[in-house]
């Protein structure tokens, strides 16, 4: 047993301090990025903010809106093929798309949600991404199963996670992920650190998960933890290439989720009610890590959007980041007092 003695921060217990700046407006804030992925050799350009894979958020109808703006959407991985086909017919942009699947082929040759991802990209070549996607990523297994995805498809770029630790980074880029999700916990509808105990503060982690994969030529995704825009700009101040977000982008009229009396279900996928509606292991060793809670109903999903993009803009006019790459460059961060910071952001 050792205990690790410095100090870790989550996106509440810092902010950045304002810089002077040559920026006279937002509208000066290059808000796309390039980039360019070590092991796809692939180049893409967006806007790196994105839907998350989860059930009311990695949505057709989310994604079709964000498209608008560059923005990607994981799409979950519980559609069928018929949907998919539905939705790419009626203007769905496979630009800003990522198919996503688990980890079941490791056991099963058959495994549906693998199976289904290869359907969808041998349908439409033109998707660019596959998410692996599991809450633990620190199976090695699963850094194998990164290693077949890649075989199987070496030019397509491979998103891997969740993990929240510089080793792991390195390891998954290794076997042949682009980019690292990386987060263990902070997500609004995840009970990962109460049910287990395990994580690491999400600024601290980001931080130095994205130091590791700029070292060795990848790039990382800052997954949970955002509840506000400006959490979003800590995210990318911290070094992350792209935030995902998920609890900021649910409750809309697009999460395709039945609304009753003004409220919208939204839920954790290591959920008792995911696991409801998609189905329990049947092991014997399941145990709920996330939680469902009932929204008001937001309505549509462009003013949240632009809500987000602009606070982002401003952070940038504000340590004077003319791009958003340029964010982490340009940001101080000061530590505050948590309790202060909570009486004011409450």
């Amino acid at each position: 047993m050792r205990i690790i003695e410095d100090v870790k921060l989550d996106y509440a217990d810092v902010l950045f301090q304002p810089k002077r700046s040559k920026l006279e407006s937002r509208r000066d804030v290059e808000m796309l990025r390039t980039f360019t992925f070590h092991n796809s050799d692939r180049t893409f350009q967006c806007l790196p903010i994105m839907a998350s894979n989860m059930d009311g958020v990695g949505t057709f109808s989310v994604a079709k809106v964000l498209q608008q703006h560059k923005m990607m959407t994981v799409i979950r991985k519980h559609y069928k093929i018929e949907e998919w086909q539905n939705a790419i017919g009626n203007g769905l942009n496979l630009k800003y798309l990522s198919v996503c699947t688990g980890t079941a082929a490791i056991w099963k040759k058959d495994a549906e949600d693998y199976a289904l991802a290869k359907e969808v990209l041998e349908r439409w070549p033109d998707i660019k991404f596959i998410t692996i996607d599991v809450a633990n990523a620190y199976h090695q297994n699963y850094a194998d199963f990164v290693a077949r995805v890649r075989d199987d498809y070496p030019d397509k770029i491979i998103i891997a996670g969740n993990i929240i630790t510089p080793e792991m980074v390195e390891e998954l880029i290794i076997k042949g992920a682009d980019i690292i999700k990386c987060g263990i916990g902070p997500g609004s509808v995840c009970i990962t650190r109460t049910m287990t105990g395990v994580g690491v503060p999400q600024f601290s982690g980001v931080m130095e998960c994205a130091d590791a994969a700029h070292g060795v030529g990848g790039h990382i995704i800052a997954d949970g933890g955002c509840n506000t825009p400006g959490d979003v700009s800590k995210a990318f101040g911290a070094g992350a290439d792209f935030v995902m977000l998920g609890g900021m982008l649910a409750g809309h009229d697009e999460s395709e989720g039945k609304i009753e009396d003004g409220k919208v279900e939204f839920y954790g996928m290591a959920s008792d009610r995911a696991m409801e509606v998609h189905g329990a292991r049947k092991d014997g060793y399941r145990g709920a890590e996330g939680k469902s809670v009932l929204l008001d109903n937001r309505g549509p999903i462009e003013p949240t959007v632009i809500e987000i993009i602009g606070g982002v803009r401003s952070t940038c006019t504000y340590i004077g980041a003319r791009r958003i790459k340029d964010m982490p460059k340009c940001a101080t961060f000061v530590k505050v007092n948590n309790t202060i910071n909570k009486v004011y952001s409450s």
